[in-house]
């Protein structure tokens, strides 16, 4: 019996084993990648499949790396520990794995292990290394790149390094992208760069550095040394050409143009944020005390002047300058003659009074120029310069009076934005064969006859008038001529744009009524009227193809059952908010809001007026029921018949007075003599 009893509960417990749902791994497995982060980990699953190139570790507890824990495996080419709380990794534990080619060990606490003084090496095969975020601070990075030979990439972002020691690199000599970006490094000693010959990019954006003496890293091909305090960067002059293409110095504290290298491959160039007040290379007459290329000199430093206006540094392959949010009050036109390749030039945010062209200026593969929010009040482009430009920022300047013929010389342009100005618009007058001395009195500028322009951006000029055929064989896209308060649109002031414009704004300029025929435009789609005195809309074109339509902030009490047809068919957006709406005076309008397919995007914001109880309500317009109307309508009748009755009555008593009192006055019987 016992035996039997026995085989039965055998028998039960197989079942239940055969019937237990078993632990599942917390990992995931992707084809050849097995992910385990963020599930709490504090040891590393011991049964993981065989044979996968990556192990993502990441945003776990672990603390301790060792062999036991992290089992050798042949495979693995990328390992990912980051975010955990690592502060001991076994030296030696990467010796093995000759396929490990990325570890990733960033934002940890390394810090606690590097205070041991212990090497983590060597790192046979490694080829990018990220230690960012770990709080490790000088003389600590020494530990974890001692034995290094096969590495490229290296971070060492995020944390406190404050020197860069001549030993850093020197078991790492193949390295070619270094990044530090986000330290407090104030110091670089002699030879720390110098023995990379593969050095390519070298990220030193956010640190402390103050100047850049000597620069002679030519095997460089990005350096980014934006968000310092540099306040000069002076090359070593060097008999070879540089390999930089691509050199950040945003942010920074530079008084005078950068003193580059005379042989270069410079592409592009950031010098925005700084305080230079001119184009002078070279550093101020100080004495500077460096390190490395911030070599210590008790020599002042030569500021090299620009002879005749010509800068001491070719730049014939720079394609972007960017000098904006400085001082710079004037540039010599020569300046730009050896940037012969330039596509990109912004000098907005500056203090210039003036820009000029001319043929000396080697500006012709400039596509975009931005001279936003300077103080200009002169420019002027010689002809046949500029000759690909196409698009030109000049908004926020004092521009008010220029040559008539200022933009019709840019053969190539395509934006021209004159926002926030004191500019007139030039109009065209059939009787007269050429421009002559009529329109050189009118301190207008011309419009006319560009056939390349496509957008054109005029509000906030206190423009007074935009005449007739003001844009006249010009094949505008996009018309701005908003916040021009007071402004006369002449009747056909838009001929010439029936078949090209598709965006007008004419908001903000306080218009009663709508002097051109806009429905002419055929074709137009988005059409900004907010901000006006309009009670009303024209008659719109059958043909129109309007889709988007905003009169928010006007005065309009409907749209006409004309109008609200044609517009019915095409409009998909609608804005009307801020307006006198009555709610019931056209029920086919009332519809259009409430039940139709254009949106309305400020419905909620819309509300119309009604009379009740003899006293006018306002309500939102979604609230308006259409039977109140029809009550409203009755009552209207009614009002009007009374009306009409009783100015029928008065009529009639007053003819009926008048005949009696004629009947009064007749006498009543005759006499003979």
């Amino acid at each position: 019996m016992a035996m039997y009893l026995l085989l039965l509960l055998t028998a039960v417990s197989e079942v239940e084993a055969t019937f237990r749902p078993r632990q599942l791994s917390p990992c995931r497995v992707e084809e050849m990648d097995v992910y385990c982060n963020n599930v709490n980990l504090k040891q590393i699953p011991s049964e993981l499949p065989p044979g996968f190139h990556k192990l993502d570790l990441s945003e776990n507890l672990l603390q301790n790396i060792t062999l036991e824990l992290l089992p050798f495996k042949d495979s693995v080419q990328q390992l990912d520990l980051h975010s955990n709380k690592i502060q001991f990794i076994q030296p030696g534990l990467f010796q093995h794995m000759d396929n490990l080619e990325v570890l990733d060990i960033s934002r940890n606490f390394l810090d606690v292990f590097a205070q041991s003084k212990t090497e983590i090496g060597p790192l046979p095969s490694i080829k990018t290394l990220d230690l960012s975020g770990n709080n490790l601070y000088t003389g600590m990075t020494v530990y974890f790149l001692h034995d290094a030979p096969a590495l490229r990439n290296l971070s060492l972002s995020g944390n406190s390094i404050t020197k860069i020691e001549a030993n850093t690199f020197s078991g790492s000599l193949a390295l070619s992208n270094i990044d530090l970006h986000n330290n407090v490094v104030l110091e670089i000693e002699d030879g720390a760069f110098e023995s990379l010959q593969n050095l390519s990019e070298l990220n030193l954006s956010m640190n402390s550095i103050t100047c850049i003496t000597d620069f002679n890293l030519s095997q460089l091909k990005l350096l980014n040394l934006s968000k310092n305090s540099i306040e000069s960067f002076h090359t070593a002059e060097l008999d070879k050409e540089y390999d930089l293409l691509y050199l950040d110095l945003s942010e920074n504290k530079l008084l005078y143009f950068p003193e580059l290298p005379k042989r270069n491959r410079l592409m592009y160039l950031d010098l925005s944020r700084n305080i230079i007040q001119g184009v002078i290379t070279g550093a101020d007459e100080n004495d500077y005390i460096s390190y490395g290329w911030f070599k210590a000199t008790n020599q002042p430093l030569n500021r090299t002047l620009l002879d005749n206006g010509v800068p001491f540094t070719n730049l014939s392959s720079l394609l972007y300058l960017d000098m904006s949010y400085n001082e710079i009050k004037s540039i010599p036109v020569e300046f730009f003659s050896s940037m012969g390749s330039l596509e990109f030039l912004n000098l907005s945010n500056n203090c210039l009074e003036s820009f000029t062209s001319s043929s000396s200026s080697s500006l012709n593969s400039l596509a975009t120029l931005d001279l936003n929010f300077n103080a200009l009040r002169n420019l002027s482009f010689a002809e046949n310069t500029l000759w690909a430009l196409k698009q030109l920022y000049l908004k926020g300047n004092n521009l008010q009076i220029l040559a008539p013929d200022t933009f019709t010389n840019l053969h190539s342009i395509q934006v021209i934005d004159l926002q926030e100005n004191h500019m007139s618009v030039c109009g065209w007058y059939p009787r007269l064969s050429n421009w002559g001395s009529t329109v050189q009195e009118a301190d207008c500028v011309s419009f006319i006859g560009i056939p390349t322009l496509r957008y054109l951006y005029l509000s906030s000029n206190a423009m007074r008038s935009l005449p007739q055929y003001a844009f006249r064989q010009t094949p505008l896209l996009l018309l701005d001529l908003s916040k021009n308060p007071g402004i006369e649109v002449n009747s056909k002031a838009f001929s010439g744009l029936e078949s090209s414009l598709m965006y007008l704004s004419l908001n903000g300029n306080n218009l009663p009524a709508l002097n051109p025929d806009l429905s002419l435009l055929a074709s137009l789609k988005n059409l900004n009227l907010s901000g006006n005195l309009l009670t009303g809309l024209p008659p719109w074109s059958k043909d129109s193809p309007l889709e988007v339509l905003d009169l928010r902030n006007n005065v309009l009490i409907s749209l006409q059952y004309n109008v609200v047809l044609v517009l019915e068919k095409t409009l998909k957006t609608l804005y009307l908010a801020g307006n006198r709406l009555s709610c019931c005076s056209n029920p086919r309008f009332l519809h259009m809001v409430q039940k139709s397919v254009i949106d309305i995007p400020d419905i909620d914001s819309v509300t119309c007026q009604y009379v009740k109880n003899s006293e006018y309500t306002e309500i939102s317009i979604l609230r308006v029921a259409q039977d109140e109307c029809d009550q409203q309508d009755v009552r209207s009748i009614s009002i009007i018949i009374t009306i009409t009755t009783a100015l029928a009555l008065t009529v009639v008593l007053v003819v009926l007075s008048k005949y009696c009192h004629q009947r009064r006055l007749r006498p009543e019987g005759s006499y003979k003599a």
